[in-house]
């Protein structure tokens, strides 16, 4: 089939009987892909009439294609699609609801113990329960909204905490316009591996409209070496005053020498 350049097109269905409403339903997705890769098992078994090619074609056995071929109908596309493995009597929970509800009474009068405490005590009633089972049965208990615990104020303390933590470095606002030096300076890190053994971290900046640049390199890139390089920008920016009037400078350094911000 012949397409446009750039656009991929796929068939399904051109061989076998109601191709038109086959391909339809492979355009609007009502199977899915796997049961798309099937229809093309068919569709190349159609046109050449050889199973053992279209086996090896596709890289499938012949055991696995003769099976979908039983269950394919060509006016049902659903037959394509996966069956569930599930088994059709799954195992049930052997747990007597006395003893559940003992659980649940027992998770109720201590929140704060886990599954491993819970067996002891119900050992000291006779119910012989691993902590396993117990945990197992507090998960169910939890899922179906039997059992419902306090919420642990320590947690949230530590929680609300770390929500009121202000971030070290505040995002730059949509609207900041950048319109004199000193109002953004770019900052950037470099690992430069000089000898095999020996590794230095360059730190440089620029500020974007005065295109004053600032290197330096450390042995280690670390917090306390970032610090030591925002210590000489502070130094050196506000002393290039042949690039802007020094009025300015003397007015930058008085606004932004207290109020050092990070921003990305």
């Amino acid at each position: 089939m012949r397409g446009r350049i750039g656009v991929t097109m796929s068939r399904y269905g051109s061989i076998i009987p109601g191709s038109n409403f086959i391909t339809s339903l492979s355009r609007q997705s009502k199977i899915s892909r796997d049961a798309k890769k099937r229809l093309r098992w068919f569709d190349h078994y159609r046109k050449y009439g050889n199973a053992r090619m279209t086996c090896r074609y596709f890289g499938i056995s012949a055991q696995t294609f003769y099976r979908w071929k039983r269950r394919f109908d060509k006016y049902d596309l659903t037959t394509l699609e996966g069956l569930s493995c599930r088994p059709h009597r799954v195992r049930m929970p052997q747990i007597s609801s006395h003893v559940v509800e003992r659980i649940r009474e027992l998770r109720e009068q201590y929140p704060r113990w886990g599954r491993d405490k819970l067996a002891v005590l119900l050992h000291r009633e006779s119910i012989e329960i691993s902590s396993s089972t117990v945990g197992r049965v507090i998960n169910r208990l939890k899922a179906r909204g039997v059992l419902r615990e306090p919420i642990n104020t320590r947690i949230a303390k530590l929680a609300r905490k770390r929500k009121r933590k202000p971030r070290y470095a505040t995002r730059i606002p949509k609207d900041y316009r950048v319109e004199a030096p000193g109002d953004l300076v770019e900052v950037d890190t470099l690992r430069v591996k000089l000898l095999p053994n020996l590794v230095r971290y360059q730190f440089s900046a620029r500020d974007v409209i005065s295109r004053c640049d600032g290197l330096r390199a450390y042995c280690r890139q670390s917090s306390f070496a970032g610090s030591l390089f925002l210590e000489y920008l502070e130094r050196k920016f506000p002393l290039l005053d042949y690039l802007t009037p020094y009025e300015y400078y003397q007015q930058w350094l008085l606004n932004h020498r207290n109020n050092v911000s990070l921003t990305y």
